[in-house]
């Protein structure tokens, strides 16, 4: 019984892809189980994907071909159909999985079975494209995947087979962020690899219905941005200081003043010392003034934080009162914006 098998299309030297006529490859499939072939249609659709397997890999389309030579195979085993899965994989460059198909066709075929000895000359070649990597997990019980290929839960009972690359190993564990990490696994490598879980949140939500208590609970109100308390002390401090510098400089304008009156009743008297007293009399008065104003203004802003902090009134929501100082040697402004 002559069989239909696909070869790789290697370099230039490897040759193209050869196969037997598709008629004896159908009765591969078929035949090797009369009752099957019979008694159920799948035998036919079985030969059907492994036509339309053989073309896509004529076409180069190795993917393509993978999936019709693997439902083919699940449709009606045979030796073409796993030969030909290996062979595609290979040539996907998906080494792993070819030497895992090559290794199965061994297993699950007699020695007579053809294309065995080139089976095992590609082992040869793919052990030398492969590596381990061995993936534990804190805690363990996480679902492992290589490359979004699902490869078990943690702990492993052994390294996983992966081809030579870069490697993408993902961790996913109920209630923690998945942990990802990538290796570079060169040939014949033996990699461990920990993915250690964040620690979960205290206080964070979980997936489920919320109780009556969690759906009345009102939200704590929001802090004030600061402490009312400590603003109306400073302010308060602030006005009587203001105060008292105002009337020390009120005290000294006064002194001035006398001074620059006796001064221009005296003679012989000079302008310099006029003009020192007349100039010290104008300072202390404007500063007197300014501070005077400032204490005012200080003053009347705490008296409104004070009146404000215990009043039942409270501002418009989305609206905040800002209030602007500036002051001069000669005048003082106050802007309140609400």
């Amino acid at each position: 019984m002559n069989h239909r098998y696909v070869h790789r299309r290697r370099p230039p030297a490897r040759g193209a892809v050869a196969a037997a006529a598709l008629s004896l490859a159908m009765c591969s499939l078929v035949c090797a189980t009369p009752a099957f072939a019979q008694d159920d249609p799948g035998g036919t659709e079985a030969g059907r994907h492994f036509r339309r397997g053989v073309d896509l890999y004529g076409e180069a389309d190795y993917a393509g071909a993978l999936v019709e030579f693997k439902r083919a195979y699940a449709l009606a085993p045979s030796s073409a159909a796993l030969y030909n899965v290996g062979e595609a994989e290979f040539q996907m460059q998906d080494y792993a999985s070819a030497l895992k198909t090559f290794r199965r066709f061994l297993s699950e075929f007699g020695p007579g079975e053809g294309h065995r000895a080139e089976v095992e000359r590609s082992l040869d070649v793919l052990r030398t494209r492969v590596g381990h990597i061995a993936v534990t997990t804190v805690p363990a019980g996480a679902d492992i995947s290589v490359d979004d290929q699902p490869e078990g839960k943690t702990p492993l009972g052994e390294s996983v087979l992966v081809s030579v690359g870069r490697r993408k190993v993902v961790a996913s564990l109920s209630g923690r962020a998945p942990v990802t990490r990538y290796v570079e696994v060169a040939a014949g490598d033996e990699l461990e690899v920990t993915l250690p879980f964040a620690a979960p949140t205290e206080g964070a939500p979980t997936t489920g219905l919320a109780g009556p208590s969690s759906a009345s609970s009102p939200a704590p109100p929001p802090s004030p941005p600061w402490d009312m308390t400590r603003v109306r002390t400073v302010g308060w401090i602030a006005t009587g200081t203001l105060a008292a510098g105002a009337a020390v400089l009120g005290i000294l304008a006064v002194t001035e003043a006398h001074d620059l009156k006796d001064a221009r009743s005296q003679f012989p008297v000079t302008n310099a010392t006029l003009n020192h007293d007349s100039n010290l009399t104008l300072t202390y008065s404007v500063l007197a003034d300014s501070l005077t104003a400032a204490a005012i203004i200080v003053g009347g802003l705490s008296l409104y934080w004070t009146l404000g902090s215990t009043g039942s009134a409270s501002p418009a929501r989305g609206s905040a009162p800002t209030t602007s100082l500036a002051i001069g040697p000669a005048a003082a402004r106050l802007d309140v914006t609400f």
